[in-house]
């Protein structure tokens, strides 16, 4: 079975060092869109636009699906890749991590980078608010209302939540559960006298 939960962080978190007179600032933030990820990227670099760099990784997705790494014109796969491999390693989404580089006039060379890179992102990360999250997926449905009790049944059986609920001649409700157990939560309402499934997330 898939896990429907995944690891991200909760708020802005920060971290900032030095390492042969180049000044590295990581940013760890929340993020939910790529489009969002633009917004922040284009703040951050008129913010930090007399830095030399501004590289950053994110993911996104609760399946971890969606990623991208940029070194920013620093040395091929010597800053991106590396901020991508430290959320990796902590298996996190939702994450963008920015690592802002003022040169200080010392070349680190690739595995010099590679390491400051590496350590901007996991000492912001590791300072961050790590929290688990589930998937959780909704259903709507109608039925009439003496079967009330019947449905509640099913609701108290698979711990779903109630998004909406209206009673009237015609019952109307909208359940949430853990996507784990919405396979079988539809197919106990599916016996439920008079209930008619009104929208569903097709598995």
């Amino acid at each position: 079975m898939k896990s429907d939960q995944y690891k991200t962080i909760t708020a802005l978190s920060e971290d900032e060092f030095v390492i042969s007179r180049s000044r590295f600032i990581t940013f760890a933030i929340p993020v939910t869109s790529e489009a969002q990820i633009d917004e922040l990227l284009d703040e951050y670099r008129k913010r930090y636009n007399d830095s030399r760099h501004v590289c950053y990784a994110y993911v996104l997705g609760d399946k971890y699906e969606h990623y991208r790494a940029n070194d920013d014109g620093e040395p091929s796969g010597s800053a991106g890749r590396p901020i991508l491999g430290q959320i990796r390693s902590l298996e996190l989404t939702n994450v963008l991590v920015m690592v802002v580089r003022y040169f200080g006039g010392i070349k680190l060379g690739t595995g010099g980078l590679v390491s400051a890179y590496q350590e901007g992102a996991r000492n912001a990360l590791e300072k961050a608010n790590i929290v688990t999250k589930t998937i959780g997926l909704n259903v709507s449905f109608t039925f009439d209302y003496p079967a009330t009790n019947d449905v509640n049944h099913v609701i108290n059986d698979f711990n779903a939540g109630k998004v909406s609920e209206n009673y009237g001649v015609n019952c109307e409700m909208t359940l949430s559960v853990r996507a784990n157990d919405y396979a079988g939560l539809l197919e106990r309402l599916e016996k439920v006298e008079t209930l008619f499934i009104t929208e569903k997330v097709d598995l």
